[in-house]
């Protein structure tokens, strides 16, 4: 071998790198020196042909010969240039070599190839790297399950197999119960830590075959193949001791952590993935409300399946009302307890539908809510009593506005451009939140008071009684009006507790200077009682039902000023 030979040799050697020429007609192997640093631990005779080296390629053993035989014939001296990676294990217990090879092949005077030249050299590092990124892109990064991606394209196929073999699988959805609570306890390393040991206490009671992923920040899904429905229960009962049963060692001490599961039989409640998926999902919330750290199937449910028909054919004649204004308001008349004259009118929702048919308030609000169509609705509602307000300068009006309105920011720039615009019609408003949203966050329903009151409009407490609200956070609060729920004055004059809850809100309300409101009066002897305990205001049957017309349009409509 010339100086320049050896030279080049040595370069490629110090590369990792061989150079090698392959007659192709007599399949004969030619290499540079140190060839043996490339293919460490394979004997020199296994290089010496492409037939003895394929015998040692992975995972495709005509790699080689393909990459030649698989481009177009050609003619002439010009070569055609190929590329290709394949591994190369000297055992069957020896690790695989990842070898990238570069070369050109010439053709014969038939056109095909007769002759090959290139360098093969070890590339086992950046396979490495595109194997970590192929993980990644399938693997959880915590916690080296399943991502959500391929644990759903895994729960198709369970499905699909489940379907086509006839038998049953079954899926389970797993939440960390209270995770929240740890991250604000501990840091999000800590929870973190409990994720990864969640998911490892479930692998270690898997059987070969099932699937496990992490489906959601909380929550990890589990694919169980040839599992009937009592399988289904005792597995998630192993899972669920498997977590509560141990406390999680974390860097910040022990953590005691307990999981709720809901499930589904596969393929006899679930079709495809995305049911599968809700009705997990579904299972899974029931059992969060009734009793957390435990376990749930889903099963058909009549009376469910005919509410959400109901809640579909409700939203859909929502959304149209609102496109074709059929949202109308209904005023019911709130009259001074002791001169029974009209000091405003609740504006409650109506929807008027093709057949003529009337909805009321609560056929139309809970759907709206749970839908997240009330934000809609609730606009649409500003918009009609500011019209009333403004049409009708002697009358006050009360609105209902749900939890979610509260925070809602284009509510506000709503109702700041119109009290900015008119003049006065701020103070002839009554914004009424129910009291489960006074008790969510105080401190927020505090500063939407604050900002209502520095309008001129009042703020009145629904339905007070039926929470927890304290007349702590009454006065907290800073609101003007209290409405005694219904519940507790439909009874009155039948029910000793009843009335002794009612005076006792009645006249701690007026220790603390605000107004009160009995809904739901139903006879003269109820409103007598209530007039004698210092009710302000009486609302209900006794004094009239919601109408559609405007009361104070007529001669003798008089509306009393109420007090801030």
């Amino acid at each position: 071998m010339t100086s320049a030979a050896l030279q080049t040799s040595a370069i490629l050697a110090s590369l990792g790198q061989a150079a090698f020429i392959w007659d192709v007609t007599s399949d004969t192997l030619s290499w540079s020196d140190h060839v043996g640093e490339v293919f460490p631990d394979i004997p020199q005779a296994q290089l010496a042909s492409g037939a003895e080296l394929s015998k040692l390629i992975e995972p495709e053993r005509s790699i080689r010969s393909d990459a030649l035989t698989h481009s177009p014939p050609t003619h002439g001296e010009e070569g055609v240039p190929y590329r290709i990676e394949y591994g190369v294990r000297a055992s069957v217990s020896a690790a695989v070599l990842w070898i990238e090879e570069t070369g050109c092949w010439f053709a014969g005077p038939d056109g095909r190839p007769a002759r090959a030249q290139g360098v093969v050299r070890i590339n086992n590092e950046r396979h490495a790297r595109e194997e970590q990124l192929l993980k990644l892109s399938r693997h959880d990064p915590l916690t080296g399950e399943l991502n959500r991606t391929h644990l759903i394209a895994a729960l198709a196929e369970a499905i699909e197999e489940a379907q086509r073999y006839r038998f049953s699988s079954a899926f389970l959805l797993i939440a960390i119960d209270h995770l929240a609570r740890i991250n604000d306890a501990f840091g999000f390393d800590v929870a973190e830590g409990v994720i990864s040991e969640v998911a490892r206490r479930i692998r270690a009671r898997l059987r070969g075959g099932d699937v496990l992923g992490r489906f959601s920040g909380n929550k990890f899904g589990l694919i169980l193949k040839n599992c009937t429905v009592e399988d289904m229960t005792t597995a998630a009962e192993r899972f669920l001791a498997a977590v509560r049963d141990e406390v999680v060692p974390t860097k910040s001490g022990p953590v005691s952590v307990t999981v709720s599961i809901g499930a589904v039989s596969l393929p006899r409640h679930a079709r495809d993935a995305d049911e599968a998926i809700n009705r997990a999902h579904e299972s899974l919330d029931s059992v969060k409300r009734r009793r957390a750290g435990s376990f749930a199937a889903w099963r058909p449910n009549a009376a469910r399946d005919a509410q959400r028909r109901v809640n579909i054919r409700v939203t859909d004649q929502i959304v149209t009302a609102l496109n074709e204004r059929r949202l109308v308001l209904a005023f019911e008349p709130v009259m001074a307890a002791r001169s029974r004259e009209t000091a405003f009118y609740e504006c409650l929702i109506r929807m008027e539908q093709d057949d003529g048919r009337v909805l009321l308030a609560p056929d139309i609000v809970p759907v709206a809510e749970r839908l997240g169509l009330i934000r809609l609705v609730d606009h649409r509602v500003l918009e009609l009593v500011v019209a009333e307000l403004a049409t009708s300068p002697d009358v006050t009006l009360s609105l209902n506005i749900s939890p979610d309105t509260t925070m809602d920011p284009d509510w506000w720039s709503s109702i700041e451009s119109i009290m900015s615009a008119q003049s006065g019609l701020a103070e002839r408003l009554i914004v009424e939140i129910t009291e489960t949203v006074a008790i969510q966050d105080i401190d927020d329903v505090r500063g939407f008071v604050a900002r209502l009151k520095n309008f001129g409009s009042r703020i009145a407490i629904d339905d007070f009684g039926a929470g927890y609200t304290s007349f702590r956070n009454l006065r907290k609060l800073g609101v003007d009006i209290v409405k005694i729920d219904g519940a507790f004055v439909q009874n009155l004059t039948r029910s000793a507790d009843d009335r002794a809850f009612v005076q006792t809100l009645i006249d701690l309300a007026r220790r603390l200077d605000i107004k009160t409101v009995a809904e739901w009066v139903q006879d003269e002897e109820a409103a007598s009682l209530l007039r004698d305990w210092g009710c302000d205001f009486i609302q209900g049957r006794l004094i009239g039902l919601a109408s559609a017309e405007r009361p104070w349009q007529k001669p003798g409509g008089v509306v009393l000023p109420v007090a801030g």
